[in-house]
């Protein structure tokens, strides 16, 4: 006789193990990224293993593209974890070859598991020519459904709430050195100077240099490129 009881909490029970023992983020927002029409569809954590979903767009006529051997993650307390495999891409110098303008490619890269409690990664791709990186690239499930919301909303916004939307994130990682604090620095600056408020615009550049963010130069490389630059 089957005691349904028993069994509603057998099922439960294994469901729980398989919440804990597997995780995936969906789209995962990213501080910095190098190839426009790269993204990260998802991350799952499972079998011992950090599992990154990539698509990729293709631009011109002609395109190709390949994966280094040479990628890896660095976590947000400095460890390096290399690649294992990756899957559906060859391995430079073998391309995968677009057919059209429009074609994508969805592939897999596979590394070791992470420490419990990473916040945040960087995926850096090390080769001779056009290598990809995604920096910042959180992982917390709620700061990137506040993050989707916030730039949803800054889509459609003026720049004085703009900047109230990520400074009240900004205000709740401040303190954590978080992979994607130099992007909120960086959007708030940007909404500042669209508004026309170069002092206040010149407040949160200053604030940037003191804040010790993850890649604090080249969110300030990125400004200063784009002639937003105010003296210490």
């Amino acid at each position: 006789m089957i005691n349904y009881t028993q069994l509603l909490v057998l099922i439960f029970f294994i469901d729980s193990i398989q919440t804990v023992s597997s995780q995936e983020i969906l789209k995962p927002n990213s501080a910095m990224k190098s190839h426009e029409t790269l993204e990260i569809s998802s991350i799952e954590f499972s079998g011992g293993k950090t599992i990154v979903n990539m698509t990729v767009e293709n631009r011109i006529e002609g395109g190709n593209f390949c994966a280094d051997r040479n990628i890896f993650i660095t976590d947000n307390s400095g460890n390096r974890l290399k690649l294992i495999k990756a899957v559906n891409i060859p391995e430079c110098p073998k391309t995968h070859n677009f057919k059209s303008v429009g074609d994508k490619l969805s592939f897999s890269l596979e590394f070791p598991p992470l420490n419990p409690g990473t916040a945040w990664i960087d995926i850096i791709e090390e080769c001779s020519d056009n290598c990809f990186w995604f920096y910042g690239v959180t992982l917390d499930a709620l700061l990137n459904k506040e993050l989707n919301e916030a730039f949803k909303s800054a889509s459609g916004g003026n720049p004085e709430d703009n900047i109230l939307l990520f400074r009240k994130i900004l205000e709740e990682i401040d303190s954590s050195n978080h992979g994607i604090e130099g992007l909120l620095y960086v959007n708030i600056i940007n909404e500042a100077v669209t508004a026309g408020d170069q002092a206040e615009a010149s407040v949160w550049y200053k604030r940037l240099l003191a804040s010790g963010a993850p890649r604090l130069s080249t969110y300030v490389k990125y400004l200063n490129d784009r002639g937003i630059k105010y003296l210490p």
